[in-house]
């Protein structure tokens, strides 16, 4: 089969967040298992595309509303993601450095999915299936099925992966005339409570929908930022297939990220050297036990939990743990967090950035890993301190609760906890102090959570099946 990726993420090329981990590995491992899996997205410019070399595919030009646009398509000349990785230019919109966060995203990511959808049409060939990934790319099926210029399109299959459903992409019905002439009888499929809704389009016009994790799929039901009755109408098409992570990247044994590699076979010696590095530049005490958060501070991962949860941690429990905080969002929470770096100096340390060196050093040397998301529809980092022996506290929401058992229970390795609250993480905390002093038990949950089978194969193949069945 042939599969194209659309999607306006993809590491290394360019990351705001585990969309960008999912499209730079599910393609490659799809390759793997005998397909031809391609991916387009946006021509960010990044590190990643001044450092590679590139040749121009193709070029074009569309209207969009009372503007017209030239594109261009370039390709990665080496192969060296495992796939196929093109990126589509267009002047005076995807030239930029951020992903996101712009006054004109509806244009950007409007423009971006126009430009494949016309690059597509001049292919000498048609692909099996159109893959598309959250609500930046979600009017393709629609343009696919209902816009005239598009016509011969309209027998390719699309899939819709959605990897966080409260993004939707909302857009004024004025904004309707971006899209090339489409079948005014189909204005419903765009509309959800009297607004263009890209996502919700998607779900309705895609051939099949996947979520990140059976989980999170369930939880759409009962809360989807008002799209729940939709998932109810749709539910027949709807799927949840659980992330893998790429163990080309995320391997303790291979990682050139990290200060000594390790296997679960000398999990202990590995993560005490690792773990005395971060100590060393963070000037922590390597004898106490590490806790570490990694992620966006923002609400859904209830980073604003975590200011008071840790002062109040440190009330109960005194100074015998560090943290160590690895994040940027909020600006609120990034200063209530900086705050704490004055009361408790050499026990605690907040770093305001994306550091991917320093999070992989992270999961290589800390003992535990702190995830009390609201909202969590896979994960990727819970997987990630399970294949560096580091322990994960997460809270039992959507792929969290797919991933992690709790050590009480039978085969366990975690520690997990049912509310985004002070009270449940300062259990959560207790517990893993209680967990730290066993050093017998700790290295054997932490050998029993690298033999996790977490990686993209399952997956891949699972998705494979998906496409075969439309």
């Amino acid at each position: 089969m042939e599969i194209l990726h659309v999607s306006v993420e993809c590491y290394p090329m360019a990351k705001a967040g585990g969309l960008a981990d999912v499209v730079g590995a599910l393609p490659k491992y799809q390759q793997d298992i005998g397909h031809i899996a391609k991916v387009v997205m946006p021509m960010h410019r990044t590190k990643f595309l001044l450092d590679n070399e590139w040749e121009v595919v193709h070029k074009g030009g569309f209207n969009m509303g009372s503007s017209y646009f030239d594109f261009t398509i370039i390709k990665e000349k080496t192969n060296k993601l495992g796939f196929d990785l093109y990126c589509v230019d267009i002047y005076g919109l995807l030239d930029r450095e951020k992903i996101y966060s712009y006054d004109d995203d509806t244009e950007r990511f409007v423009a971006f999915q126009i430009a494949v959808l016309e690059w597509l049409r001049h292919w000498q060939h048609q692909p099996d299936v159109v893959h598309v990934h959250d609500y930046h790319t979600a009017l393709i099926p629609f343009m696919m099925k209902h816009c005239f210029v598009y016509n011969q399109l309209s027998k390719i299959r699309t899939v819709l992966t959605i990897h966080n459903a409260q993004y939707q992409g909302w857009m004024n019905w004025e904004k309707a005339t971006y899209l090339p002439a489409w079948d005014t009888w189909k204005w419903g499929l765009l509309d959800w409570n009297n607004t263009v809704n890209p996502l919700a389009c998607g779900i309705k016009c895609a051939d099949k929908v996947t979520t990140v994790s059976p989980g999170y799929m369930k939880e759409l039901f009962q809360s989807a930022n008002g799209l729940e009755h939709l998932f109810y109408l749709e539910a027949y098409k709807c799927f949840g297939i659980i992330n893998g992570i790429d163990y080309a990247v995320w391997n303790p044994k291979t990682d050139t990220y990290i200060l000594d590699n390790f296997t679960s076979k000398d999990v202990s010696e590995g993560k005490t050297l690792n773990k005395k590095k971060l100590c060393d530049d963070f000037d922590f005490n390597i004898e106490l036990p590490l806790f570490i958060f990694i992620g966006r501070l923002v609400g859904e991962k209830a980073a604003d939990v975590l200011p008071e949860a840790i002062s109040t941690a440190y009330e109960n429990f005194g100074e015998i743990f560090s943290v160590l905080i690895l994040g940027s969002g909020e600006k609120n929470i990034e200063y209530q967090l900086e705050l704490i770096n004055k009361q408790h100096v050499g026990y605690y340390n907040t770093q305001i950035s994306y550091n991917e060196k320093l999070s992989h050093q992270m999961y290589a040397g800390a003992d535990f890993l702190l995830m009390p998301s609201r909202v969590e529809p896979c994960g990727l980092n819970q997987m990630y301190a399970m294949r560096y022996g580091t322990v994960p506290m997460v809270r039992r929401t959507g792929g969290l609760q797919d991933t992690v058992i709790d050590y009480g229970e039978e085969n366990g390795y975690g520690i997990c906890f049912s509310h985004a609250n002070t009270q449940d993480i300062l259990q959560a905390m207790g517990r893993a102090l209680e967990l730290y002093k066993n050093k017998k038990l700790l290295t054997q949950l932490r050998t029993r959570m690298m033999s996790v089978e977490t990686n993209w194969e399952t997956s891949a193949q699972q998705y494979i099946d998906l496409y075969l069945s439309i």
